[in-house]
């Protein structure tokens, strides 16, 4: 044992440099100072579109953060090329027995886990943050104490985990379907740790693994020592103890425990780690010490003073295992029988897994010890453990976001008192400025009296929303994302979680209301005041964004040499910097379905200003129906983060920059990326509620016609909802001259997993292409533009390339299931091909400028489009132009037939006023008499016979007569006001 603390301390003299020795090996040693940010990482490289393996170890660190970026779970199978049998080898025929017996050079080989340390050692808060929730996907365990071998300090990494939500059903919940859903720093939950004391047979991780793993599917959550190159000697992370979680789903036959526990795994030896022995005797409900030989005068396990329970776990096959030392140890320690747990001769792995997992069982269902990871906070302090949060940068955020979310108890209230522009009043500007170009209720008004009283509307509603104060939560807000350097993009991700955790609960409720009552849409009433309650209920930093373009386009209003105006000029800036910095900014409010355009054009001109002039942007777009995966898919191709959690649904349209690097430029012919992520476009049914037909055409066609190239996501069970939509942008991309450009077009079929996809789908392929062609065959017609025979003379689309099939994303049941590695594979050939898409756009990108001009004339053009967005599809439209024709034509001939009455009767008239003074007046008011009755007799005639026509016209079967039903009633009333 003795022996054991020397060799220790004479490395810690070495040691000195083995973690720069290290950094230099994987080439990140200039981040150990100035630490990798998530902007360095996101952008597009070479690197990221290439299936090189790695050459030289300078490559591992950035395969695994490729991989890991793109929730990957073969991350951590990091290896070089030349480790594996090259064929030069291979095909060595000469039989020489010594080398089968030959270890190859392993000196160079650098253990997963000392990458892992290395990588969070060198990356700044945001970057620890976004790798930890994205290994906690892939179901790796995170850093839990992170060590520092050159200061031999550990780093509790709280504000790592911070970002990582977990859902899971306990088997209270089993029976009422309900769920949990939190932040697991959040979740107060048991902890049990395992550690290791001197040398050890038997592998720690590897049994954890199969104790967290269901026998029908093993994950390995830990590095173990048989996985690629986890036998290589740990140079640096030595020390590191990782957390994950075991969760359960609430069915009794999968879940291993009923209640969730975290588990947490020290690496290295326990005894040249006391701090971190330490902090887990305080934080743990149980603390297992494996083990080989006890010395019987073991300091270590005697001296703790344990709040957890401990349990001994040996290997009596082991030659130097001695009874007497366990006896003595468990003595002093005051231990039973029950916690000491032995491996012998006649116990193999699966009986040793099994009695590890009854006895957590039971601590488990027996601790009162439970504990959130921040609270654990208070515990590292106490042994002068660091904590990652501490940073003044971190902390200064949090208190400023904590000023603003601190305030809020009513969601709906605090919207209406701190955020008041963006309310009513903003929808109501938002139908001024389409009634000003699409005069719908002009009715027989003079048309341009009718749009000076729209402007003054307008101008109405600009004083009213000048006329508010600047709002507290606003001014903390706007000097907040004005603090310099990462301070605010941590206030972000504070305001960001903080507003999670205050609608999370709230939403969660109403999202399962509103997917039950969506199965059956009778109950519309109450589904449209379900989406009223979640759009109340939803707050998140779009909102406050939302807020400021509309102080600063209220502004405008006001004289230029206003102070009031003077003092909100830097705000575009200020969000063209975090635009930069690689934060989403909302392009399309979906509340309001409006742009702000002078807003997004000046934050739009900022960004142009802070790039060096003529920039290029090229655009990419996602577009489907109501969760269907699609901000998941653009989060996994690009590493980016659209917020996906179960409270949220994106509203409107968000664009988000990617960095281009220069080896990429020369390839794309361009500087940015700039990626679309749109909400989800509603089905027919729930359309029909709100006529939000409109609001999702328009949102389609402006996203559409802004992309180089867009991603249709349909999941099978709705693509005609999907059929539906494009064939509007179709039909308005005829309408509308401005587009001027064809946009690419793929189509992912998602939930999609057999290998024979491809060939098994072309006939559903060759049917999708055949049915866009009716469909722009049928608008082409309506528009009189005839030479627009098929799909493709409108969009680039390719049936054989323009089709991908991915997989389902989890691997198994969740909440333990890890990211199906398929999912992650298939998404990446997208990207590649995507990008070799852009690369061979025969359009130049547009510029930073273009693009802002290119946003204002396609929403003018959407503006004006007055009629084919209300409706369903362009079938629908046709069906409904060909009612309106045959109604034209039934009116003309009433009116005709009234006409000729009224001459008749006018004739009649003048005639008795010659005769009139020949007759009597009783003649007079007879005549009169019979002529009103003659006329409410032809009238009622008429409506009766326009009426059966109606009814006439909707009994025939062509002219798809059926689509138009919904309008019957409509047609109905207009024949009653004739």
């Amino acid at each position: 044992m003795d022996d054991h603390k020397n060799q220790s301390g004479e490395t810690s003299g070495n040691k000195e440099t083995e973690l720069e020795n290290l950094l230099e090996d994987l080439d990140i040693e200039q981040h150990y100072a100035e630490k990798l940010s998530l902007g360095r990482i996101l952008e597009l490289n070479e690197k990221t579109i290439t299936d090189q393996p790695a050459n030289c170890n300078s490559d591992l660190s950035w395969c695994f953060l490729k991989k890991l970026m793109m929730v990957n779970v073969t991350a951590r199978n990091a290896k070089l090329v030349c480790e594996s049998d090259s064929d030069a080898e291979s095909q060595d025929s000469n039989l020489d027995f010594d080398d089968l017996y030959e270890s190859p050079n392993n000196g160079s080989k650098i253990n997963p886990l000392d990458i892992i340390t290395a990588l969070f050692l060198g990356s700044d808060g945001l970057v620890q943050q976004e790798m930890a929730v994205k290994m906690s996907m892939c179901q790796f365990s995170v850093p839990l104490l992170l060590p520092n071998c050159d200061t031999n300090q550990c780093t509790l990494m709280l504000w790592a985990m911070r970002d990582i939500v977990k859902k899971y059903r306990p088997q209270s919940l089993s029976e009422s379907k309900g769920f949990i859903e939190d932040r697991i720093v959040l979740s107060e939950l048991p902890m049990i740790s395992f550690v290791r004391l001197g040398e050890c047979s038997l592998s720690k991780s590897e049994i954890l693994n199969k104790l967290l793993s269901n026998s029908q599917q093993y994950h390995d959550t830990f590095v173990r020592y048989n996985m690629e190159c986890g036998d290589h000697p740990k140079r640096i992370s030595n020390g590191l103890t990782e957390i994950t979680w075991y969760l359960p789903c609430g069915n009794t036959n999968i879940d291993i425990f009923s209640q969730p526990v975290a588990v947490a795994n020290l690496r290295g030896d326990v005894a040249s780690f006391e701090t971190q022995y330490s902090f887990l005797c305080q934080t743990s409900a149980a603390v297992f010490v494996f083990f080989d030989q006890l010395d019987s005068e073991c300091s270590l396990l005697t001296k703790q003073h344990h709040k957890a329970e401990i349990f001994l776990v040996g290997n009596y096959e082991r030659k130097g295992f001695k009874k007497d030392a366990l006896k003595k140890v468990a003595t002093k320690m005051g231990l039973t029988k029950n916690n000491i747990i032995i491996k012998t001769e006649k116990k193999n792995d699966a009986d040793l897994v099994k009695d590890l997992r009854k006895t957590v069982r039971d601590v488990v269902e027996n601790s009162k010890m439970k504990m959130t990871i921040e609270q654990m906070a208070d515990i590292a302090h106490e042994l002068g453990i660091l904590v990652d949060e501490d940073s003044p940068e971190c902390q200064t955020a949090k208190t400023n976001a904590e000023a603003i979310t601190a305030e809020i108890q009513h969601i709906h209230r605090f919207k209406e008192d701190q955020l008041p522009r963006q309310g009513e009043i903003w929808k109501q500007l938002t139908w001024l400025e389409k009634e000003e170009f699409r005069l719908r209720n002009v009715g027989s008004e003079n048309i341009e009296d009718y749009k000076s009283e729209l402007q003054l509307q307008k101008k109405e509603n600009r004083e009213i929303q000048n006329s508010y104060n600047m709002s507290t939560a606003m001014t903390c807000f706007i000097n907040a994302i004005s603090s310099p350097g990462t301070e605010r993009f941590y206030f972000l991700k504070w305001m960001r979680m903080n507003l999670d955790n205050l609608s999370r609960i709230k939403l969660s409720e109403l999202r399962e209301k509103y997917k039950e009552k969506c199965k059956n849409s009778e109950n519309k009433k109450e589904i449209k005041e379900i989406d009223r309650q979640i759009s109340n209920s939803s707050l998140g930093t779009e909102h406050f964004f939302r807020e400021m373009g509309q102080i600063y386009e209220a502004s405008l209003s006001l004289p230029q040499t206003d102070p009031s105006r003077q003092q909100l000029q830097h705000l575009p800036k200020l969000c063209a910097e975090l635009l930069l910095g690689g934060f989403p900014l909302e392009l399309v409010d979906g509340d309001a379905s409006n742009i702000p355009l002078r807003w997004v054009s000046d934050v739009l001109s900022q960004l142009s200003d802070l790039v060096s002039p003529n920039r290029k942007i090229l655009v990419v777009t996602v577009l489907g129906v109501q969760s269907t995966g699609k901000s998941t898919l653009l989060n996994t191709m690009f590493g980016v983060q659209f917020a996906i959690s179960s409270g949220r649904c994106t509203r409107g349209a968000f664009m988000l920059l990617i960095k281009i690097n220069e080896d990429m430029k020369k390839v794309l012919n361009c500087d940015f990326m700039l990626i679309i992520d749109t909400e989800g476009l509603k089905s027919p049914e729930l359309a029909q509620l709100d006529n939000s037909y409109e609001h999702d055409n328009e949102l389609a066609t402006l996203v559409v016609g802004l992309s180089d190239i867009t991603i249709v996501n349909i999941a099978m069970e709705n693509s005609t909802e999907m059929k539906d939509i494009l064939q509007i942008v179709v039909h308005a991309f005829l309408r509308m001259k401005e587009v001027g450009k064809k946009p690419k077009c793929v189509f992912v079929h998602q939930n999609v997993s057999d290998v024979s996809a491809h060939e098994k789908n072309s006939r559903d392929r060759k049917l999708l292409l055949e049915q866009l062609n009716e469909m722009t065959q049928a608008a082409a017609k309506m528009e009189k533009k005839e030479e627009n025979k098929s799909f493709t003379d409108v969009m680039e689309y390719s049936p054989d390339t323009g089709n991908w099939y991915i997989p389902g994303l989890w691997n198994g049941n969740p909440p333990m299931a890890p990211v199906n590695a398929g999912y992650s594979e298939a998404v990446y050939e997208l990207k590649k091909h995507i990008i070799q898409l852009l690369g061979n756009c025969e359009s130049s990108a547009n510029d930073i400028s273009e693009f802002k001009e290119w946003v204002r004339s396609l929403w003018t053009a959407v503006k004006h489009e007055n009629f084919i967005f209300s409706f369903r599809n362009s079938l629908v439209a046709d069906a409904y132009m060909r009612l309106c024709t045959e109604f034209n034509k039934w009116e003309w001939e009433f009116k005709k037939q009234m006409y000729t009455w009224v001459t008749n009767a006018e004739t009649k008239i003048s005639n008795l006023g010659t005769d009139a003074a020949k007759s009597e007046s009783t003649d007079m008011r007879e005549f009169l008499t019979s002529l009103k009755s003659e006329a409410s007799e032809l009238l009622s005639t008429w409506e009766t016979r326009l009426l059966d026509n109606l009814k006439q016209y909707f009994k025939q079967t062509e002219g798809h007569v059926y689509l138009v039903e919904g309008y019957r009633e409509e047609f109905s009333n207009s024949v009653k006001s004739l």
